[in-house]
């Protein structure tokens, strides 16, 4: 007999899988003998009310033992000798590209302008300890894209555009933990999305697929209007100079929302893109203990059996949205600048989530026509500008500005800050001064509005690290929403992302199976 149970346990219970067979045994009357089996399908965490219990969906086993994984499997056939595509990036919209597109008995040939996802790591330790960006391989560069080392999260919204299941199933197949298919906020863990990242990599080629890194896309290959390949720069660390890689076949292109030369080579050849709203603001951190406090309801904060806690605020204050952004509980803030003479911050959680600190995003909506001009790069330069006053705050090193949170509320400047997880280090600077008006008035309101909601979370504890820019994508690259292809370039596939049409790694993987699907039906057309 196998039966699906909706229940609600306390933390102690949900924690310990001998308390929750012996739970559902009395609760639905057999012997928990009997019980050869127990899949949670659902897990949530219910902290609304003073006593914090755990929602669940399990599947029990009754004298029969599961005969299905706890995944659904994807078959990769050989497609070495079958057509290419060019897939521009090994970020989550590449990968998943890549993958589909083995699916469909297609051969794709990867390009990455950053390292693999074990390279990058050590130049990610650099930049603490040299204050410098290598421009090509950094937090946002490199394979895995930005996701990579920055945090994992699996969370997503959208569910219009496509199975957001499969693209959890590939990666538990790529040794990602089942948890991912039951959380409600599923999560990976920095420490352990480069090991997926690098299977799904040993996918692709073992299919018959190519990877190429350091190998930077500088211009499309046209003929008419169609796209019929593209130039790469190849970097060799070894030699002076670099050489150039021409490769023929249609291309989706998932360069992710930080490749600026990219928009600026497609402005520059009048292929059509579009300015596109971002969210513009800080990243906040606090103790971890302290929102563990506020969001349990509970001076013992989290206890043994919960996690750290989450938390997500929105509101609208003169009618724009302010809310917080990639909430990273148990986390750290990191330097995600792509260049120099830029200060940027993002945050990242392993996945135990056991830090000292909880970080978020807390941003402001910044929409396309709230930036003067008609330049298609405007809001790319805005948010170019932003992170060169900061960098300048910063003392010109990856020093970030800093502000205690209720310092910033009252506009006063903070003569000391709290440690911090920010490995350069921070700087004081009077954010709510020399950050747009239009933001900071925004962001100080919206601090006073999410300290009612929740008493205890507007405190000088809180420190804010400037600033979050890179939210999302500048720029949208222009596209037909039936076949997924660029307006006007056939054979041109703009993807995830940095093409304007995604929001996060799943929502990324599922535009990159998209994707994938309508190139093949374009490649059809021709055979």
């Amino acid at each position: 007999m196998i039966n699906e149970y909706q229940m609600r346990v306390l933390p102690h219970v949900a924690a310990n899988e001998q308390a929750l067979r012996q739970f559902v045994a009395q609760e639905h009357g057999f012997d928990v003998r009997t019980l050869t089996a127990l899949r949670i399908l659902k897990r949530s965490i219910d902290a609304r009310q003073r006593t914090i219990y755990v929602n669940l969906k399990v599947r029990a086993y009754v004298n029969e033992m599961p005969q299905e994984d706890e995944y659904v499997r994807t078959e990769y056939p050989d497609v070495s000798n079958a057509p290419q595509v060019i897939v521009v990036g090994a970020g989550p919209g590449g990968l998943f590209a890549a993958l589909r597109l083995i699916e469909l008995g297609l051969r794709p040939v990867v390009v990455e302008r950053g390292k693999d996802v074990h390279a990058r790591k050590r130049d990610l330790a650099l930049i603490a300890k040299t204050q410098q960006v290598d421009a090509e391989s950094n937090y946002c560069f490199g394979e895995g894209g930005a996701g990579a080392y920055s945090d994992g999260k699996l969370y997503t919204r959208s569910k219009k555009r496509g199975s957001t299941e499969k693209i959890l199933n590939v990666f538990c197949q790529h040794g990602a933990s089942t948890r991912i298919l039951s959380d409600a906020h599923p999560h990976i863990g920095t420490d352990k999305l480069p090991r997926v990242i690098e299977n799904m990599r040993n996918t692709i080629v073992n299919s018959g697929g190519e990877v190429h890194f350091q190998t930077k896309m500088t211009q499309l290959l046209l003929r008419g209007d169609s796209v019929v390949g593209c130039l790469c720069e190849v970097c060799h660390d070894t030699e002076a100079t670099n050489t150039v890689m021409e490769l023929h076949g249609p291309v989706i292109l998932a360069t992710g929302h930080s490749a600026r030369d990219v928009y600026r080579y497609l402005a520059a050849s009048h292929i059509e893109i579009e300015a596109k709203g971002i969210a513009v603001g800080v990243r906040l951190e606090h103790p971890a203990e302290l929102i563990d406090q506020i969001q349990y309801h509970s001076p013992k904060g989290r206890g043994k059996y919960l996690p750290a806690a989450e938390y997500s605020f929105v509101t609208q204050v003169e009618g724009r949205g302010v809310y917080s952004f990639c909430m990273c509980p148990g986390g750290f803030v990191i330097p995600a600048a792509t260049d120099k003479e830029q200060v940027v911050v993002n945050g990242m959680s392993p996945s135990n989530r056991g830090g000292q600190w909880s970080n978020s995003g807390m941003v402001v909506e910044l929409r396309a026509d709230d930036v003067e001009g008609d330049d298609v790069l405007r809001v790319m330069r805005m948010q170019e500008r932003l992170e060169r006053d900061c960098w300048q705050q910063g003392n010109r090193r990856q020093t970030a500005p800093a502000q205690r949170m209720a310092d910033f509320v009252n506009s006063r400047l903070s003569y000391d800050l709290p440690r911090s997880s920010y490995a350069p280090g921070l700087l004081s600077s009077p954010l709510h001064f020399w950050l747009p008006k239009g933001i900071s008035r925004r962001l100080q309101e919206g601090f006073r509005t999410f300290g009612r909601q929740s008493h205890g979370f507007l405190t000088n504890e809180a420190v804010m690290i400037g600033v979050e820019t890179r939210t999302s994508s500048p720029v949208r690259i222009v596209r037909d929403a039936a076949t997924l292809m660029h307006v006007r370039l056939q054979g041109l596939f703009p993807c995830g992302e940095g093409a304007g049409y995604a929001g996060g790694i799943v929502s990324a993987g599922v535009d990159g199976e998209r994707c994938a699907e309508q190139c093949a039906a374009y490649i059809c057309q021709f055979s």
